[in-house]
């Protein structure tokens, strides 16, 4: 909790600005420059970067997975443009290079100046990592500007040479940090460093190689080389405690972070009044976006014996209560499904999927905590993983496998362990040497490589909804699988009340013409092919049964220029040499 403690001090010393903005000058640098505690509270102010709680469980609401109250803006055509963007704000890189620049007093020790410039040099990679992902070319500055600076106005520079700079920002931050153990999980320590090294390398390697780039090699390289110092020194393990049933759901409801496994997280803390909304984002009719699982995406998910579902015999048909059954142990504790129970006013209950908030049924609890007095406001105090040593695991294999230098050990070490800690029971000692017809058809139609597939379908399962799937989509230029369909569970016919977690209890029914005489406590859905206005257009596939569908009537399209955001328009015309990224002009 040390980054929470600022002094308002920093507030008079730190100035900030925009690229098309007046520079202002800051006084006093003695009192933070000249002492060790004066750096390190001047570091704290860097934490701001991170993602807060919030930003992380809300960060996959687009991508192909999930099905929404509303197709996002983005992918609707005409509905995005420069107007509608945002993102180019510079204040947090002047802070960072003013405390590079002015880190030199001669009375601190050169081994303490390294450390701080190393933490400045982190978040300044930090800073510019989001920057490109979101658009690409953008100006590289490494210094602080003054009014009659010509770089204020200056163009951008290529990714080439900003992500070159975001290397050896990382390289100098992984060399310097000294911190090497923070048991709150809150702090940049050296092994962060390499986690975030492995990340920035993975996404840089793969988007040049699938976006036909030079240099791909290099950079999956360093990745996997990142990853292996993590691996191989920080001391981080899969947690597993609690058994293969709870051991995973654990990472994402504990109120402190699992030390063994999360190495760095945006952390609650009553006594100061910082809560997440997580329980009420995502049990909410109207609050979040109701972002609920789609069937093809849950199919992905493995049989427990380790062979895909989708090679069951009439999979497509089975119901839901059949078709979660002897499962990845993941995704029982990704939706609500068998005996997942809720607490409400002190009494614990079985809790279905509720179909005020589902529109698929693939019903989200990843990091709500079951008892609904958290449904209602910013009231969770459950910790939020940034970053997790599972990550670093699937970094180093992915970079592996798309070198062809992934071997049997490597996978019993990365992908093996993560399905172990799932219970699955076959498949985690060698590496796979058949493709899953159902996941290259559905996701991936021009990857041939077997192990690349699995170390996909795994990503996607293991790092769901802490936001990772629409940037992996983006390096492995696959944006167009956002277009997928919307669709929820089997629906054998109408007007047949369905038990969901077969408690004895009928949970939902769907129906063209209302029910007379309606069953209590059942849901029921109107799925009429023209339903009046005002009521939420569900249907299913056949019309009288078949898989739910969800916003079928709104066209969702992806273009090549969706890989980039455009330059907001009021940045470009306060700053016309910035141009516009291709297909935005």
């Amino acid at each position: 909790m040390k980054k929470y403690s600022l002094l308002l001090l920093l507030a008079a010393l730190l100035a900030s600005c925009d690229l098309e903005q007046t520079p202002e000058s800051t006084t006093s640098k003695d009192a933070v420059f000249g002492s060790e505690k004066g750096l390190e509270l001047y570091a704290n102010s860097f934490y701001s970067i991170l993602p807060t709680a919030n930003n992380i469980h809300r960060a996959d609401e687009i991508s192909d997975f999930g099905a929404r109250s509303q197709v996002p803006d983005y992918i609707r055509e005409g509905a995005f443009g420069p107007r509608q963007s945002s993102g180019w704000d510079w204040r947090d890189l002047r802070n960072l290079n003013y405390f590079i620049e002015n880190c030199n007093y001669p009375n601190i020790a050169p081994d303490v100046k390294r450390h701080y410039i190393g933490l400045a040099r982190f978040f300044r990679a930090w800073f510019y990592f989001d920057k490109v992902k979101r658009f690409g070319d953008v100006p590289w500055i490494g210094k602080t500007m003054d009014v009659n600076d010509p770089q204020l106005f200056a163009g951008r520079d290529s990714r080439v040479l900003v992500m070159d700079s975001v290397l050896a920002d990382l390289d100098y931050a992984t060399a310097n940090i000294r911190t090497v153990t923070d048991n709150t999980r809150s702090l940049i320590t050296k092994y962060v460093a390499y986690a975030f090294k492995s990340r920035v390398c993975l996404f840089e390697g793969t988007f040049r190689k699938y976006h036909a780039i030079d240099g791909s090699e290099k950079w999956l390289n360093e990745s996997a080389e990142a990853a292996d110092v993590v691996m191989t020194e920080s001391g981080f393990s899969i947690s597993e405690g609690g058994g293969a049933g709870k051991s995973y759901r654990q990472l994402f409801t504990s109120k402190t972070p699992v030390g063994a496994e999360v190495m760095l997280a945006a952390l609650c803390d009553p006594t100061l009044s910082v809560y997440n909304d997580a329980n009420w984002w995502w049990t909410s009719a109207t609050y979040g976006p109701r972002l609920s699982f789609t069937r093809t995406f849950i199919n992905t998910y493995l049989n427990i014996d380790g062979t895909p579902f989708t090679d069951n015999a009439g999979y497509e048909t089975m119901t839901f209560p059949q078709e979660v059954k002897n499962r990845d142990l993941r995704l029982k504790q990704t939706i609500r499904m068998g005996d997942y129970k809720r607490t409400n006013a002190g009494v614990t209950e079985v809790a279905p999927p509720v179909f005020s908030y589902t529109y698929t049924g693939y019903q989200p609890i990843k990091w709500c905590l079951d008892d609904t007095y958290y449904d209602g406001g910013s009231r969770n105090d459950n910790s939020i993983s940034i970053i997790r040593y599972a990550e670093v695991l699937l970094n180093y294999a992915e970079a592996k496998a798309e070198l062809g230098t992934l071997s049997d050990a490597d996978w019993t070490k990365t992908i093996g362990t993560l399905r172990k800690r799932a219970g699955i029971t076959a498949g985690t000692s060698s590496m796979p040497t058949v493709v899953d017809s159902y996941l290259q058809r559905n996701y991936f139609p021009d990857i041939a490589d077997p192990v690349i597939l699995e170390i996909r379908r795994e990503r996607g399962i293991e790092l769901v909804l802490e936001g990772f799937r629409f940037y992996d989509l983006v390096r492995w230029k696959r944006g167009d699988l956002l277009e997928q369909l919307w669709n929820g569970f089997y629906v054998p016919a109408l007007d047949q009340p369905l038990d969901l977690n077969e408690d004895g209890k009928m949970d939902v029914c769907f129906y063209i013409t209302a029910p007379q005489n309606p069953l209590p406590g059942v849901t029921y859905v109107n799925v009429a092919p023209t339903i009046s206005a005002g009521v939420n257009p569900q249907r299913l596939s056949n019309t009288t049964s078949g898989e739910i569908t969800w916003l079928a009537n709104i066209p969702r399209k992806w273009d090549e220029k969706n890989y980039l955001y455009p330059i907001p328009e009021n940045d470009r015309l306060m700053n016309p040499a910035l141009g516009q990224n291709p297909g935005w002009e």
